[in-house]
């Protein structure tokens, strides 16, 4: 049997599903799930994510964390944290970068918060040597200051999509066809969570909605409210979400969504305004991924790391640097936003 097969089976018996469900069972399923069944990283997987293209990310996105945690008094002991970690680069990174930052190390517990079991057999490889502990979710964090990174972790959360019709919304759901799955709608209705968007929206137009990003973003801000703290939000969407983002790779190239369920990472663009209205704590006002790293200063940092490189490898360190910067390339897709506590300063990178 395959998650097709689950999947069409449990539509038979129960009716069209919802498409969060749908994103939840393709990705995370016990048996089928992609990320519980596979490594997605890297050449053997269907995606790179930034740490992966360079030490620089981790290192500068360290660095900005590091100089919050000064500028807040240096707490210790406090949680150093990572949201859906990918193979653990991005906190080695960080982890190297910042042992030249004294004390900061010996004060920080460092904690990962990653469902697969897949992926935490890779972290534990990548941060050999460094005490780490494993949490399913934010919520079991301690109670101390929190710093934390959440980078390509809200777009993989489950979305639903409504379409509008008139003054309601007819939600997307999945059905079975002759050939497998497809798209369908349910009946209009009021959605009082898509209240505000009937001033923004027309006719026809699709709206999507993270109710998880939600819930996450008002536990990550009310322990950088109480405890103290800082976050970095790095991922791709813009400040208000409107029309169909949802999006599949499978072997590096895009893919049919309702294809091969399991076999293929699911992502939708984040709406930052959602996650910033749902944030107890303050925030920054977004900023592209290429702005945020050269105030950190990337170009100093990697024309430093050129200086022994020749040939293949310097082509390849000049590429990367590009690649995570360029406007055309990561530097204006992905989005930054900096959370920080009533009174202190944004984390920099983010500062207006």
């Amino acid at each position: 049997m395959s998650l097709k097969d689950h999947l069409l089976a449990r539509i038979a018996h129960e009716g069209p599903m919802r498409l969060d469900d749908y994103m939840h069972s393709c990705l995370l399923h016990p048996d089928w799930g992609y990320y519980t069944t596979r490594v997605p990283f890297g050449v053997q997987g269907d995606f790179t994510t930034a740490p992966e293209i360079s030490q620089m990310f981790g290192e500068l996105i360290g660095l900005s964390l590091a100089q919050s945690w000064l500028d807040q008094g240096a707490p210790a002991p406090f949680t150093l944290a990572e949201i859906g970690p990918g193979r653990g680069t991005l906190m080695a990174d960080v982890l190297r970068a910042c042992a030249r930052v004294p004390g900061f190390l010996a004060a920080a517990q460092v904690r990962l918060i990653e469902a697969s079991p897949a992926l935490r057999d890779l972290q534990r490889q990548t941060l050999k040597g460094f005490e780490v502990t494993w949490h399913e979710t934010v919520t079991e964090l301690p109670d101390v200051p929190l710093f934390l990174i959440a980078n390509e972790f809200f777009d993989a959360l489950p979305i639903r999509q409504f379409l509008r019709q008139g003054a309601g919304w007819a939600e997307r759901r999945i059905g079975a066809a002759e050939n497998g799955l497809c798209f369908g709608l349910a009946p209009v209705a009021p959605h009082p969570v898509l209240a505000h968007r009937l001033e923004d929206t027309k006719d026809g137009d699709l709206v999507e909605v993270c109710a998880p990003a939600k819930e996450i973003m008002q536990e990550i801000g009310n322990r950088i409210a109480q405890q103290g703290g800082a976050a970095l939000i790095i991922d791709y969407g813009d400040w208000r979400a409107l029309g169909d983002t949802l999006q599949a790779m499978e072997n590096h190239a895009p893919a049919d969504p309702l294809a091969n369920p399991g076999c293929a990472d699911l992502t939708a663009h984040v709406d930052f305004e959602a996650l910033a209205l749902a944030c107890p704590c303050q925030y920054s006002r977004l900023v592209t991924q290429g702005v945020f790293l050269e105030r950190l200063g990337i170009t100093a940092r990697a024309q430093k790391l050129a200086e022994p490189l020749t040939g293949e490898a310097l082509n390849s360190h000049i590429a990367a640097h590009r690649r995570l910067t360029h406007p055309a390339e990561m530097g204006n897709l992905f989005k930054v936003m900096g959370l920080y506590p009533k009174g202190q300063t944004p984390p920099p990178g983010t500062e207006i």
